[in-house]
This record gives C-alpha cells, sequence and structure tokens, in this order.
C-alpha cells in the first residue's frame, strides 16, 4: 500500500512538475513583441543620418582644421545616450509608464519655465530654447512633444477607463494641459516644435473619441489664428521672412531666402541617383546653412538623388504605419491614444522637414526624425519608439493570456 502512494506521489509530482514547465514555457519572452521592422526602420534612418551628417560637416571641420569625423562621432554618442535611455523604457509594461506620465509632464513644465529665464537659458537663432551644458546642450521642447502626448492619453483615458467617451469638460481639462506648454514653447520662440505639438495633440485628440466638433473648432481656430498673428505682426521679424521667403519666390536675397534657394538646388541637382557620396557640389561648398541639422534631407537628395530621398520617405512609411498597427491592436485607452500621438508627431514633422527643404512648406526649423543632428531630439524620438515597443509588447501578453 506504502508502495502505491508513493508511486502515486512521484507520478502526481511529475505531472506538476510539467504542468510548471508547460506554464513557464506559455509565458511570453521578454522580447516578445517587439516589432522588429519598426525597430529596423529606425535603425536605417538613423545610420542614414549619420552618414548624412558626416557628409554636411566633413569639408567645413577640414577646412577649420578640426577632426572631420567630429560631428559623426557626436551623433554616434547621441544615438548611444539615446539608445541606454530608450531600452529600459521599452521593457515596461505601459501600466507602470503611466504612473510616471504627471511627475515627467511637470518636470518638462519646469524646464520649459526656467529655460526662459534670461541668464539661465541660452539663446541660438533667436530662440531661448537651450541650457547649455558645457560641450552639450539640452533643449526642453523636443521632450514636451512627449510630455505633452503622455498627460493627453492620461487625461483622456480616464473616462475611457470606465467604457464611457470624453466629454465636454475632458476636453477642456486636457487643452489646459496642452495650452500651458504651448505657450511656453511659443514665448522662446520655437514655432515649428509648437506647430508639430499642437498637431500631434489634435490627433490624440481625435482618436480618443472626443466630440467631433471640437477638433472641427480647433482646427479653425488654430488656422484663423495663425494668419491672424501674421497679419498683425506679431511673429518675430526672422519667423515673418520664413513666411515672406515661402510665398514670394523673387527672396532670395534674404538669409532665410538664401537658405531656401540653395536647398531646392542642392536636392534638385542630385537628379535621379544623386551626385555620389561625398561629391554634392552644395554641401561640399557649405552653401545650405544648418545642413547637418534642420536641412538634411538636402544632402540625401544632392548625394543620394530621388532614389534616396524616396528610400528615406519609404522607411518613415513604415515607421507610420507599425505604429498605427501598434495604435490599433492597443488594449488600453491610454496606451491606444499615447501611441497615436507619437505616430502623429514622426509623422508630421517629417512632412514639415521634408516639404520645407523642397519649398512645399514654409521653413520652421523642424529637424527630421532620427536623421538630423541633434542630442535632444535623437533622445527625445527613440523614447518615443521605445514607448511604442513597450505598448505593442503589452498587446502581445494580452493576446497570450
Amino acid at each position: 500500500m506504502t508502495s502505491h502512494v508513493g508511486l502515486a506521489s512521484r507520478l502526481l509530482g511529475t505531472r506538476q512538475d510539467t504542468g510548471r514547465r508547460l506554464s513557464s514555457d506559455r509565458r511570453p519572452h521578454r522580447l516578445a513583441g517587439v516589432d522588429w521592422v519598426l525597430l529596423t526602420a529606425v535603425a536605417a534612418l538613423c545610420v542614414a543620418g549619420a552618414v548624412s551628417v558626416y557628409a554636411a560637416t566633413r569639408n567645413g571641420l577640414i577646412a577649420q582644421h578640426r577632426n572631420p569625423m567630429a560631428y559623426l562621432q557626436r551623433d554616434l554618442l547621441n544615438a548611444a545616450v539615446g539608445l541606454l535611455i530608450a531600452i529600459p523604457v521599452a521593457l515596461l509594461p505601459p501600466r507602470l509608464l503611466r504612473s510616471y506620465v504627471p511627475a515627467f509632464y511637470a518636470a518638462v513644465l519646469l524646464l520649459l519655465v526656467v529655460v526662459l529665464v534670461p541668464g539661465v537659458g541660452s539663446v541660438i537663432n533667436g530662440a531661448r530654447a537651450w541650457f547649455s551644458l558645457g560641450i552639450a546642450q539640452l533643449e526642453p521642447s523636443e521632450f514636451a512633444k512627449i510630455a505633452v502626448v503622455g498627460i493627453l492619453a492620461e487625461l483622456l483615458a480616464l473616462r475611457q477607463d470606465n467604457a464611457d467617451q470624453p466629454g465636454h469638460r475632458d476636453v477642456v481639462l486636457s487643452l489646459l494641459g496642452v495650452g500651458v506648454p504651448l505657450l511656453l514653447i511659443l514665448a522662446e520662440p520655437a514655432l515649428g516644435i509648437a506647430i508639430v505639438v499642437a498637431l500631434a495633440a489634435l490627433v490624440a485628440l481625435a482618436i480618443s473619441g472626443a466630440p467631433a466638433r471640437w477638433v472641427a473648432g480647433l482646427l479653425l481656430v488654430g488656422a484663423v489664428g495663425g494668419a491672424a498673428a501674421f497679419q498683425m505682426h506679431l511673429l518675430k521679424p526672422y519667423q515673418e521672412q520664413r513666411f515672406t521667403a515661402f510665398t514670394d519666390a523673387s527672396s532670395a536675397s534674404s538669409p532665410i531666402g538664401y537658405q531656401l534657394h540653395q536647398s531646392i538646388i542642392a536636392i534638385g541637382s542630385g537628379g535621379v541617383d544623386g551626385n555620389g557620396f561625398l561629391s554634392g557640389g552644395q554641401t561640399n561648398g557649405g552653401f545650405v546653412p544648418e545642413q547637418q541639422t534642420d536641412f538634411v534631407f538636402t544632402v540625401v537628395g544632392e548625394e543620394g538623388g530621388f532614389i534616396a530621398c524616396a528610400g528615406i520617405l519609404v522607411l518613415f512609411a513604415v515607421v507610420s504605419l507599425r505604429g498605427l498597427r501598434i495604435a490599433r491592436l492597443a488594449t488600453e485607452p491610454f496606451s491606444r491614444v499615447l501611441a497615436s500621438g507619437i505616430v502623429a508627431w514622426f509623422a508630421f514633422q517629417t512632412f514639415i522637414n521634408v516639404g520645407m527643404t523642397v519649398g512645399l512648406m514654409p521653413v520652421t526649423g523642424v529637424p527630421l526624425p532620427f536623421v538630423s543632428y541633434g542630442g535632444s531630439a535623437i533622445f527625445a524620438e527613440l523614447l518615443g519608439v521605445a514607448l511604442l515597443i513597450s505598448i505593442g509588447r503589452d498587446s502581445t501578453r494580452n493576446l497570450v493570456k
């Protein structure tokens, strides 16, 4: 009898061990749900950016008897630091990240206030938008893109958590959450970033299920307000020059007009297949100001031609489509609104940057995501990608359950 009991215990123990192993096998791997297509497209854009930054700065650095790879090395360092920031975020669940949103928003808001203090914030290209940290610079308005979309997702999802749609009170509260940082960004002034933030917020608002008349009304107010600000000369002189250069093709004598004119020449001279790496006349001659930052797309067009430009745009399309897929599969309202806002940010910023380099949009001073040189920008952009990966992983875990 004892032997039978012992045999039964061993058999039961074996079954329990097998059950535990099967249960363990069913647990999603730590990297399960990672969108490798999205990551591959982002990595390709970063590589294209590093190559373009090197081409844009090499000759100028040689002329100054400096290390011709200085900007390239700094660009790669920025990407590496951004990756170190992004990886832990990508591995955390959205529910935990959501709990940090108010603190992150408050921190960014504080930085946006402090950077406006004379003697604290540094003025570059007419905007007091940077903190000078020795050899590095920090631009809080880049992180405001994430902060605004995040707080919108938090506020608009509160009602949806209870299976209800956002009402008028929720929209008003959300607009206050967007309006404060937006006004601070405009005070710097950083008009281009403010436009991107406003458009991303508008998409997040629409995706949340807020009343459609709010979205339509805000679009109308934005259009009328922008036109009124221009007509009443409320913009800075250099901002007005940017719009004048866009509307008046004969304004090439102004600095902004010259920049736009040279940009169009550079891209047009590339033809179908480009002039070849490090063989662009406009790029090597340094004719395009700010080429490694806001006008890096001109390097792609001149040296890689239409084929390279199309390739870059295809990669951005892949990023947008994969981001939209993540948003569609998200199981939580917060995650869906956050992912949609991030995709809108990337898409609008790409459209504005590429559009201004080819003369289809006014010069607004926004970088090309993942491609332009700049520390704060790449940190914020990789953080945005990390949030998308986190949401995608969470959706996969829920499907496995």
